[in-house]
């Protein structure tokens, strides 16, 4: 090895062979094989121990050993090609590396996309230490078993077929078959156990759940779908149905809920899919249970988020004509709104908060006006005006609330205030009109022509006064 590694001062000198190395390839490392090269990696002095160019004298580049070593290992010819047949060239081979930094950066580095075997060396053994090189191994694919959407719905009208349904009488035999328990006194809301869970604590009020649910009608048409629904029981978020059955399962637990159409999506239904006075069969699986988000101190935005989800839902049973249904969600809506929050809310977020409490109790008078509540009605319209002098609804339903209680000074004074913010409302107009009517004394000598009659009671056919009763 000491002939090998003499130095070019030694060779033309004719020297002493040890004489002429360099102090540092005295005492060389143990040699590591490299598997673009055949030949040992000598630190900084990179081809001491290598052949020589016959023309030069010089060791050979490393883009020459490479190629000699493509050339003896994988019967490549040029640099990047491949013999296809006499001379042929072809594609570069996928790997090849780049070249490493620090010491040996003569050396070619590991390819970042290289295989176990190249990272590694030869026989598995490792590059040795010291050398900060990574081991990347690509490992195959793993494949993990979901059950699809598909595979779901079988196991479902599998379990609807063990049931005799769907069939031509629907589901009126489960309504009074054995196997199910009655949630309900009128008996519209049944239950059936498909799993029990593996223990724990059954859904406490206020508290927020994760169910999966599926649902069919009686011709087998599946009209719900949904692999994680969350909602907090008893907040009127989802059909009846659902807001009394999940509360009596536990967690893991797969359930049937068979319900009639009062407990589904009532005598409206919901276009398009679920036809007017629909019964529905439940699957559902309570998946988890957790803390509702109403006594936690959360971040303004969220409150404003949760605020409007649930007056959006109040929205949808007034308009469906679930004048109690609405009011709850009405009221759910402004607790989330005043709970507590982890920040004091910025300018933005403050107004945003005014105006959707505004309007959740603007909502609320409507839904106690629809319920017959005239009281209820008025108390929220005057929580609005504490919030918003100047909201124009309050103002007007306020001054219809006390023109119907016989307040008419005090109705006019608020009439003419919400006709200062609305100059062009007819309907105020009208409001205003009506109180001077009946403030005005009566008339001695009846007119002469009924049509232009300013007391004359409206016919059965013409219209009411437009009143301010849309939820917003």
């Amino acid at each position: 090895m000491a002939v090998a590694g003499r130095s070019r001062g030694a060779a033309a000198g004719g020297g002493s062979p040890v004489a002429g190395l360099a102090l540092g390839q005295l005492f060389l490392p143990p040699a590591r094989t490299n598997p673009l090269s055949r030949f040992p990696a000598l630190g900084n002095g990179a081809a001491a121990c290598a052949p020589r160019c016959p023309r030069s004298g010089r060791p050979p580049t490393v883009a020459a050993r490479r190629d000699r070593w493509r050339q003896a290992r994988c019967g490549l010819g040029a640099v990047g090609t491949r013999r296809r047949g006499p001379g042929g060239p072809g594609p570069r081979p996928a790997g090849s590396g780049g070249r490493r930094r620090g010491p040996g950066a003569d050396m070619l580095g590991p390819s970042p996309g290289g295989s176990p075997e190249r990272e590694t060396g030869a026989g598995g053994r490792s590059r040795g230490p010291g050398r900060e090189r990574r081991v990347r191994f690509r490992l195959p694919h793993t494949a993990i078993a979901v059950p699809s959407v598909r595979e779901e719905e079988r196991l479902f009208y599998r379990r609807l077929e063990a049931l005799a349904v769907p069939g031509p009488g629907g589901f009126g035999p489960l309504f009074a078959s054995e196997g199910w328990s009655d949630l309900t006194e009128d008996r519209l809301l049944r239950k059936r156990v498909v799993r029990a869970g593996p223990g724990g604590p059954r859904p406490l009020p206020g508290q927020e759940v994760s169910v999966k649910v599926l649902g069919a009608l009686e011709d087998g048409g599946l009209v719900e779908r949904d692999p994680r629904l969350i909602f907090v029981p008893g907040h009127g978020d989802v059909v009846l149905a659902l807001e009394l059955g999940v509360p009596t399962m536990q967690p893991g637990e797969v359930s049937f809920f068979l319900a009639a159409f009062p407990y589904a999506y009532g005598r409206p239904g919901r276009e398009p899919d679920v036809p007017p006075e629909a019964p529905l069969l439940f699957e559902v699986t309570l998946l988890e249970v957790r803390d509702g988000p109403d006594p936690q101190p959360l971040p303004p935005s969220v409150r404003l988020r949760l605020g409007s989800q649930r007056r959006e839902r109040g929205n949808f049973h007034f308009a469906r004509g679930d004048f109690a249904a609405a009011l709850r969600s009405y009221r759910l809506s402004l607790r989330a709104l005043d709970g507590p929050t982890t920040a004091p809310p910025g300018p933005e977020e403050e107004e945003e908060l005014r105006e959707q409490r505004v309007k959740c109790l603007n909502n609320c008078a409507a839904a106690e006006l629809k319920l017959g509540r005239a009281e209820e009605a008025l108390a929220a319209c005057e929580a609005a005006l504490r919030i918003n002098p100047d909201n124009g609804r309050a103002l007007l339903r306020r001054g219809q609330l006390l023109a119907e209680q016989g307040r008419d000074a005090e109705a006019a004074l608020v009439l003419r205030r919400a006709l200062e913010l609305d100059p062009a409302s007819k309907v105020i107009h009208t409001e205003l009109s009506r109180l001077a009517k009946r403030q005005s004394p009566p008339s001695s000598t009846a007119p002469q022509n009924p049509r232009h009659d300013p007391m004359r009671p409206p016919s059965p056919t013409s219209p009411a006064p437009p009143a301010a009763e849309e939820a917003i």
